[in-house]
């Protein structure tokens, strides 16, 4: 009887990863538009920093991201046992924040705050630069302000895990979270690590005695820059995909209509579900920008008239 109860729970824990493994894939690929996004803020946000910082900074930031997952995974398995229902709402709300940031991104590549952008950066540069300016004191902001930029992505991925293993078991979920967590924070910061240190690999091998290195090393210099702005590009087209489908399957009666009308377009119909999601984010996204900046516009105009 033993042996036969100590193989039934060998089976039952097989089973029960082998669920996870599958339901941590469909969250990982629900994700990939904050993960997309999240390269790209992470590694801007060491911008500035001294080479020879970057890594601890990326450490330390990691280091950050751990904690600010230690803190949302266990409040959503709390809020998936206890109060259910709200999983829907902040599903939706996460997809609406989604689509938010991608239309402000967008707002910002067609020059709306490009100077503002262009200061903040020459700002950076300057700062590190300066010799009488407090580093220690400087990279502690920077990474503070990073570690806050990672608990609002961690908090979508986290909600947008959830959301794919709701009806699952509570061993499921935490198996899912946990790994969705762990899986996230190694793949992103050893990422963003391997991206800051791109130049310094370039620059390395333009030194080199070897004409072939030294062309390798140039065509990774070149190169650096376009991954940036490819990283950014390819995560604000998923932020659309992603908090766009999020929001069109929340609305059960708008998804059927769109895959009724997919369905009989044959092969085309495949793109549909997925083009509808994006259209919608965009528009949503834009409906949420225009009222968060009526919204500063408003107060911006009560504080100069007080």
């Amino acid at each position: 009887m033993a042996g036969t109860s100590l193989l039934a729970l060998i089976d039952d824990i097989a089973t029960l990863l082998d669920d996870v493994s599958v339901m941590t894939k469909v969250a990982a690929k629900k994700t990939a538009g904050v993960l997309g996004d999240d390269l790209a803020l992470n590694a801007q946000q060491v911008t500035g920093v001294k080479a020879d910082r970057e890594l601890p900074v990326v450490w330390a930031v990691a280091k950050g991201s751990l904690l600010n997952k230690a803190i949302l995974v266990p409040a959503a398995l709390l809020i998936s046992a206890f109060v259910p229902a709200l999983i829907t709402p902040l599903l939706m709300l996460g997809g609406l924040f989604l689509c938010f940031e991608g239309v402000e991104k967008l707002a910002h590549a067609l020059g709306a705050h490009k100077a503002e952008d262009t200061k903040g950066r020459e700002a950076l540069v300057k700062a590190a630069a300066d010799q009488a300016v407090d580093l220690v004191a400087y990279e502690k902001a920077k990474i503070k302000g990073a570690i806050r930029t990672d608990f609002i992505l961690s908090a979508e991925i986290i909600v947008i895990s959830l959301g794919t293993v709701a009806s699952a078991t509570m061993g499921q979920r935490i198996g899912v979270l946990v790994g969705i967590a762990l899986v996230m924070t190694a793949g992103v910061y050893g990422l963003v690590a391997g991206i800051v240190k791109l130049d310094d690999l370039g620059l390395h091998l333009t030194r080199q005695a070897r004409a072939w290195k030294q062309a390798i090393g140039r065509g990774i210099l070149a190169f650096a820059p376009w991954l940036m702005k490819s990283l950014s590009v390819l995560g604000t087209a998923a932020m659309f995909l992603v908090g766009g489908g999020i929001l069109l399957h929340g609305l059960p009666l708008l998804a059927h209509g769109v895959d009724t009308w997919a369905e009989s377009l044959g092969w085309f119909g495949a793109f549909v579900p997925s083009l509808a999601g994006a259209l919608m984010g965009i528009a949503a996204g834009a409906v949420v920008l225009a009222v968060v900046e009526g919204i500063q516009r408003l107060r911006g105009a009560r504080s100069t008239a007080g």
